[in-house]
């Protein structure tokens, strides 16, 4: 019987050397031999992507014990799956589908009592904006502000955001994952992810109005 992997290290203990890049093919042997059981392959790929899907987690929760946790959670699940895994995605748009549901249903179940926005009623209606809303700037025209303190109120207004709006601007704007490859992570069109980034830009530029 497999032993499974041990706990990730939390993201934010980063290490001093980070991964070099693999090759498409060199990951998908390591996945190959990670599905067959060698434990050390699997510790590699965790390796290589524990710090991203902390990162993911950690903006979607804001809550590093949390994060730590449910990036265990992440990778354990990921262990249990590999056996259903057949290279239809990336191991990582994979992987972070997997971490993005555990995180979606952690926060459904932390706050109940919040619905959060209507994804129906605002998708259908929110149009393709070719400029982007600029978030953070050292200066801006209503009054000075330190950059600790405009990060401290983009992650509050982050957090006033629906879950589904908050992820798509944390894989977008934060990782830098194409419109497309968000799209097979959280399994919608990539004209709903256009969307829903418009109008999360949106919200963040109306709760950042004081600072911006």
């Amino acid at each position: 019987m497999a032993q499974e992997p041990s706990a990730p290290r939390p993201a934010h203990a980063r290490p001093q050397d980070p991964p070099a890049e693999i090759s498409p093919a060199a990951e998908a042997e390591l996945v190959a031999r990670a599905r067959a059981g060698d434990l050390d392959a699997y510790d590699e790929l965790m390796r290589r992507h524990q710090e991203r899907v902390y990162q993911v987690i950690y903006h979607m929760t804001s809550h590093h014990e949390d994060a730590r946790d449910l990036t265990q959670e992440t990778f354990i699940a990921a262990f249990q799956a590999l056996p259903r895994f057949r290279g239809n995605a990336a191991f990582g748009t994979w992987l972070y589908r997997i971490a993005v549901n555990k995180t979606l249903n952690y926060l459904q179940k932390k706050r109940p009592e919040n619905s959060g926005l209507s994804l129906n009623e605002l998708d259908w209606n929110a149009e393709h904006d070719p400029d982007l809303v600029a978030l953070i700037s050292e200066k801006t025209p209503r009054r000075e502000v330190s950059l600790t303190e405009l990060r401290l109120k983009l992650n509050e207004a982050m957090q006033k955001l629906s879950e589904k709006h908050r992820l798509v601007v944390v894989l977008h704007d934060v990782q830098g994952l194409p419109h497309e490859e968000i799209a097979k992570i959280m399994e919608c069109s990539v004209g709903t992810v256009r969307s829903r980034l418009f109008y999360a830009r949106q919200q963040l530029q109306a709760y950042l109005s004081d600072y911006l």
